[in-house]
């Protein structure tokens, strides 16, 4: 008789099989390569949509730098300003001297550096929940007004930030598998070297690692301290190469913006400021989903918290506030809103929408009209590198300092003067930059700067708020204007609505 047939029990793969598992995770995102795609796709969408000046960091410290680091002509530490020279050099070597090129590829860059983030961020919350959590903070990333806005400048926040990111998915959090306490720990190392204040956030998480591990000795010696050794070092050198003398910008960041607490000379604001309006602020529509994620999220989730708080409150004890110096903390604060949102059920399409929409009015907002101007006036500047008379043109900018970009948007030996207002390393109390002095009283300054006509700049780029005040030495020196650009629909200070060009000739050649 033939022998009877074996009937095999049915298994579910957990590794392939269930909805949770690995294979359902990423098949729900569609898959790790065409998710980078799409958030790369979106973010060159996002830096096409960023038109607007934010800071002068976001060119000073960064651009300016590397501009001078390769073409020479007329800088904190060269580390980050290194990685847009590299640019700017491949450009040369390439002999691509588009200007509109050499304007934009260092922020697609950036932009690439922040899709990687945003997916790396997802990869971290899916492997440490499950896919659908994971949509909901990528979601909440992608939305977040004020990313969109800071993710694709050239601002040393920005790679910290990013920076940040990449070592929280090898934190060893609790449950993650992912963990790796030296490639975190080199991340970290990088984003101080890029910019000091790095290390506040991750000290309540460091100290928390050391408290959990058990090898407390391994984690010193074969992972804190070499990798320290490696980094202090490399910027040592990279800084020794480009300024020409041994110089640890680490410390002397700490002197200047902590004991010293010269950061004031740049504007002051009260200890709560943080509290009541930076942290809201940046955070938008997302607070009340991030209070609400607070609540619920896991116990493991806490340090994130203790992380965003601790943050907080050492930023509130220094008097010089931004929003930008909270930005590094903003991706925690997006894993509890995504906790949040997925948390919502029947309510979470419309929340969904609702964070859409509401984020998506202030990132256009800002992104392409909002002090547009600074950008805006540089295309002015740089069609004077194409006039036959380029050798003879003098730019003066008469703006608060700083307020517009320099040679990295003119990319041409053009003579060109700003304001200046370095801050008073000596301590004299009654120490007033040139700014202070030229607005205090713009006419006298002018005709005591420029005595003599053959001394007269070709051009003159000012704020409209000081046209009345000095007319009479517009009118005298044969000034004409040239050029009406928009900068903000919030004149404030000395910092007016629209810019004005103007150049010295009898001729008008309105643009």
């Amino acid at each position: 008789s033939p022998p009877a047939a074996v009937r095999l029990r049915k298994r579910r793969s957990v590794l392939y099989g269930a909805p949770g598992g690995v294979a359902g995770q990423r098949g729900a995102a569609g898959g790790p390569a065409p998710l980078l795609a799409l958030t790369v796709a979106l973010r060159a969408l996002n830096c096409s949509l960023v038109r607007t000046s934010f800071v002068p960091d976001e060119y000073w410290q960064s651009l300016e730098v590397a501009h001078r680091m390769v073409f020479k002509y007329p800088s904190r530490g060269y580390s980050y300003p290194l990685i847009f020279a590299s640019i700017y050099k491949a450009l040369q070597l390439l002999a691509q001297d588009d200007v509109q090129l050499l304007i934009w590829v260092p922020r697609l860059a950036q932009a690439v550096l922040a899709a990687f983030a945003d997916v790396k961020l997802y990869s971290l919350v899916q492997h440490l929940e499950n896919a659908e959590t994971a949509k909901c903070v990528y979601f909440c990333q992608l939305c977040s007004w004020f990313t969109w806005y800071s993710c694709t400048r050239t601002l040393t926040n920005t790679m910290e930030t990013l920076l940040t990111i990449f070592a929280l998915s090898y934190y060893p959090i609790k449950g993650s598998k992912m963990g790796s306490s030296c490639k975190y720990l080199a991340l970290v190392a990088l984003a101080i070297v890029i910019r000091p204040t790095a290390v506040i956030p991750w000290i309540p998480l460091v100290f928390s690692h050391f408290l959990q591990e058990q090898r407390k000795a391994d984690l010193i010696l074969h992972n804190c301290i070499p990798i320290g050794l490696v980094t202090v070092g490399t910027s040592l050198i990279i800084d020794r190469v480009f300024s020409g003398e041994w110089v640890l910008v680490q410390l002397n960041f700490l002197k200047f913006n902590v004991l010293q607490n010269l950061g004031t000379f740049y504007g002051s604001h009260p200890w709560h400021w943080y509290f009541t309006q930076g942290l809201p602020v940046i955070l938008g529509t997302h607070l009340p989903f991030f209070i609400h994620g607070c609540v619920l999220a896991a116990k493991r989730y806490r340090i994130l918290l203790m992380a965003v708080i601790w943050t907080v409150l050492v930023y509130s004890m220094l008097s010089h506030k931004e929003f930008r110096f909270i930005y590094p903390i903003l991706p925690f604060c997006m894993v509890f809103c995504g906790y949040s949102l997925k948390h919502l059920k029947a309510w979470k399409k419309s929340a969904a929408s609702f964070l859409l929409l509401s984020n998506l009015l202030p990132a256009l907002y800002t992104g392409l009209i909002h002090q547009r101007g600074a950008l805006d006036v540089m295309s002015h500047i740089q069609q004077l590198c194409n006039n036959s008379h380029q050798s003879q043109a003098f730019v003066f900018i008469m703006m608060p300092c700083h307020s517009t970009p320099f040679y990295s948007h003119v990319h041409c030996p053009l003579k060109m003067r700003f304001l200046q207002c370095p801050p008073d390393l000596t301590g004299n109390e009654s120490y007033i930059d040139e700014a202070d002095v030229f607005y205090s009283n713009p006419l006298g300054w002018l005709n005591k700067e420029f005595y003599n006509d053959s001394l007269l700049p070709s051009h003159l780029i000012f704020f409209s708020v000081l046209e009345q005040e000095i007319s009479s030495f517009l009118a005298l020196r044969g000034y004409e204007k040239t050029a009406t650009v928009f900068h903000t629909h919030v004149p404030q200070g000395r910092v007016g609505s629209h810019i004005y060009v103007y150049r010295k000739g009898t001729e008008m050649n309105h643009t």
